[in-house]
């Protein structure tokens, strides 16, 4: 190594060498995705029927005891720290995920409220086009009027200037 020249582990100027040890990197949508995973599955019968058979179990073999296996007796001090533990666990992964679920609930229904403006605004268009050709056929003579006005103007006609009859065909010599 030159004179003056630090290791590059201990000069400020350089970034750390990573060590072997680091913790895994969760972004929020990834431990988001768990959290609700987990709370879908705590509101599942198949949860509930798991921790109905290990709490019967748990409490069985802790009061018969079986070939002297009582690692909780009585007060049942152990799984009321598993349940506690749990508990302490489960209420913020629910709570996770209904955060999830209300923002996304949020954004469907600024989507939905988005669409219903956009729906109303061309309904509104269609009314108004409706109601000006409405108008404007109002304004056109219809058939029968334009009918009822031709025989009111050839009997005025007729009246004024009657008919000449045609003569009759003279044969010539």
């Amino acid at each position: 190594m030159p004179d003056g020249e630090r290791p590059v582990r201990g000069r400020l100027d350089q970034p750390r060498v990573p060590g072997r040890f680091r913790l895994p990197r969760w972004d929020a949508d990834t431990f988001g995705r768990f959290a609700e995973a987990a709370a879908r599955f705590m509101g599942t019968a198949q949860f509930i029927v798991v921790m109905t058979v290990v709490v019967i179990l748990w409490v069985s073999v802790n009061l018969i005891g079986l070939a002297g296996l009582r690692w909780d007796p009585y007060p049942f001090i152990l799984l009321n720290l598993f349940f506690s533990t749990q508990a302490s666990y489960a209420a913020p992964l629910i709570l996770l995920a209904q955060n999830r679920q209300d923002d996304r609930d949020r954004i469907q229904a600024d989507a939905d409220r988005r669409r219903a403006a956009a729906q109303k605004a061309d309904t509104d268009y269609l009314a108004r086009e409706i109601a000006a050709l409405r108008i404007a056929l109002s304004e056109v003579a219809t058939r029968d009027f334009v009918r009822s006005e031709l025989s009111r103007l050839i009997e005025e006609i007729d009246r004024r200037d009657p008919p000449n009859p045609v003569p009759a065909a003279t044969p010539e010599p």
